[in-house]
Parts: structure tokens; sequence; C-alpha cells
């Protein structure tokens, strides 16, 4: 089950590569005029000099050395490197936002699965530029998405989406991009589980050990895509009453950065444990950047295009704590790191073309728009990489 989520925490400012063609980097042009005192005589000074030099050079280089493998070296072993069309080794989530008048690959109001609120353009957006972007890795290019290829891939499948309202987002956008090859679209339909509902007196309890009854369901198909992160503020958690759990015990005291690591723990063991990984291919995306501002974050100025400049809530504490998880997890795992591609997409988010307009939404995305993304992304991992085929 997926829930609606409004994210207003507090900006935190994004300084990565990628964004809308080169990246830029402004500084202002000053003229500094420096003194320097009169060198000493005799060779007492020249030594000190070049001694201080050699020291300087020696630590620029560690530093540029230590920043390298730290991002490039070290963080490859959580962030996933497709093979693209050539076979090669590219990580994908290093890249820019190009224009492409072939996007967007449907359209929401002929696919029944888009829900309303998410249609910018029938909720009275009239700029349709937010429409026409493609993410191009800078190193290789994604395959062309095909809807009836990838139709043919997924025939006798079953692929399954857990998370919250960004996870939806993310089916309906997968649904819609498929029923583009579909002959009938009639024969595509969504069946909705009865719901339990508790009594409205009884306040909530996270448990951080356990994984919900429901996952039962998830343990035979052949993908997997989680995500979390916009439920884990202290607005929507201790505020409403929520406490969490581990052990029977109620851990009053928890953070919500512990918990959260306490209950990636707990999934990483039930993939490990449940999951057949011979058949499935199992994803984690990251958290979505939003981008509210203002003193109280309740500002929602949506943008013509997308931004030069990474920016807006990144909640990065969440991609280091995920990125921890799965570096300490014995199985294989794919880490979707789709932060830094929104990042830079400010004018994609629902703004207020919401439905009913009474409410902005700068936390979710306009349909099409940002989710295709992620699923071009998926399929071209899956299309180029292979389908696992379970051992007879």
């Amino acid at each position: 089950m997926v829930s609606g989520s409004f994210s207003r925490s507090t900006s935190a400012r994004l300084t990565s590569r990628g964004g809308v063609g080169s990246p830029r980097v402004s500084t202002p042009g000053a003229v500094h005029r420096n003194w320097w005192p009169p060198a000493p005589s005799g060779p007492s000074f020249d030594r000190v000099v070049l001694a201080f030099f050699l020291a300087s050079v020696a630590l620029v280089l560690s530093c540029a050395l230590y920043l390298y493998v730290f991002r490039y070296l070290g963080r490859s072993r959580v962030v996933a490197e497709f093979a693209g069309e050539n076979l090669e080794s590219c990580d994908v989530f290093d890249g820019v936002w190009v224009p492409d008048q072939r996007h967007p690959l449907y359209n929401s109001s002929q696919c029944p699965f888009a829900e309303r609120g998410f249609n910018c353009l029938a909720n009275g957006r009239k700029d349709t530029e937010y429409l026409k972007w493609r993410w191009k890795p800078r190193g290789c290019d994604l395959p062309r998405f095909s809807a009836r290829a990838l139709l043919q891939w997924l025939r006798g499948k079953r692929v399954v989406f857990v998370g919250d309202s960004m996870s939806r987002t993310q089916w309906e956008s997968f649904i819609c991009m498929l029923m583009t090859g579909v002959d009938d679209p009639e024969t595509v339909y969504e069946q909705i589980p009865a719901l339990r509902h508790g009594r409205r007196r009884v306040r909530a309890i996270l448990k951080l050990d356990k994984l919900d009854g429901l996952s039962q369901e998830w343990v035979n198909s052949d993908v997997l895509i989680f995500n979390s992160g916009h439920w884990w503020t202290a607005s929507k958690l201790f505020d409403m009453g929520c406490y969490f759990e581990a052990g029977g015990v109620l851990k009053l005291g928890t953070s919500i950065n512990a918990a959260f690591k306490m209950a990636l723990e707990t999934w990483a063991s039930w993939v490990k444990e449940r999951i057949d990984l011979r058949r499935t291919h199992v994803f984690f995306r990251t958290y979505e950047p939003s981008h509210w501002s203002g003193l109280n974050q309740k500002v929602c100025e949506v943008t013509q295009q997308p931004t030069a400049e990474a920016n807006g809530n990144d909640r990065r504490e969440f991609g280091d704590i995920l990125a921890g998880v799965v570096a300490n997890m014995s199985v294989p795992v794919t880490v979707l790191n789709v932060t830094l591609m929104g990042a830079f997409r400010s004018d994609a988010h629902i703004g207020l073309w919401s439905h009913p307009n009474t409410i902005l939404d700068c936390s979710h995305w306009c349909l099409p728009g940002v989710p295709d993304a992620w699923n071009e992304l998926v399929f071209s991992h899956l299309l180029t990489n292979g389908w696992r085929v379970p051992a007879s």
C-alpha cells in the first residue's frame, strides 16, 4: 500500500557534477594586494620556503587523492555501474539533462493509470518544456526506450514496486510507458486489494525489526524496486504519535536516522533470507529531492527549465545510511542513485497544478516527467545486463 506525503524539511545544498549541459562555476572576480615583508638574508630562509612549498604540494596532492578515492573508488561499491550499448562499464547516475523532442514518452491524459493529481497539463499547466528533457549519462548512451521490446522481455514476469507515494508515481509511470506498446488498452487493468484499518484511537507503532505481513506477496517476483524516505520526518512520525519498536520494546529515545538504519538492516536481512537472487533483481531507489523554500519550507516555486546547479533538500544522511547498509550486504542489490538527477529538476514538480489545486506540491513530480527516467534506468540495466534465469 502506498500513501501520499509532502516533504517540507530543511533544505540542503547539493554540490556535485551534473545539470543542464556543462556545469557552471561562478566565482566573483577580485584583485588581491599582498604585502610581503622583506626576506632575511642567508640560505636558511630559502630552505624554509622550499620546505614549506614541498609540504604544501604534498598536502594538496594527498587531498586530491583522498577525494578521488572517496568519490569514485569508494562509491563504486554501492553505486551500480550499468553496461551501456557498447557493453562498457558506465555510471549512469553521473550525467546531465538534455533537450529531446522525442519526449515525453506518453500522454497522461490517454493513460487511465496516471492519477489526476500528477497530470499537470490536465490540471492547468500551460508550459510544456518540462516534458522534453532526457537524462544523458556522461560516459555512455542509454538504449532508446521501446515499449514493445520491453513488453516482450517482461512476458511471464512479475515486477513489484514497494514504498511510499513516490513508488506509486514510479509505478504509474511504468504502466503508462508500457501501454504505448499495447494494442488493446482494455487488457490492462488494476486490482486494488482491500485495506485493513485499525481503530482510529490506536496510535501507530513502527516495528523496526519486522516487515509487514504483505511482504510475503513480494517474494516470487522477477524485479523488486524499493524506496523509502519521505515519511521519515518528525512531523510525520513523532508529531502524529508514532513510536518506534524493536524486540517488542518501545524505543522512545531513538532518533529518526538511527531508526531508519535499523529498518534498512531489517530489510537487508529479509532480502538475504527470503529472496531467490538467482531469479529476482532487487533495486533500492534513493531519496528524491524536494524543492520547498522559504523560512518555513512552505514556498513552492516551479522553474521553467532544469537548473544549472543541483539544489533542494536531498536528505543526504539517508543516502549515507543506505550506502553503508548495502555495502555490508553479501547479496547483490542495485542502488538507483537518483538523488542528484532530481536535484536539477525544480521545473518538474507538481507545484500549483495539483488536484484539487488548493494544494502546493514541491515534493511529487508531474507525469510524464522525472519518474520516467527512473524506469528507463531500471530497464536499461535489465536489458543490457541480462535477466537472471532460475537455475534448473
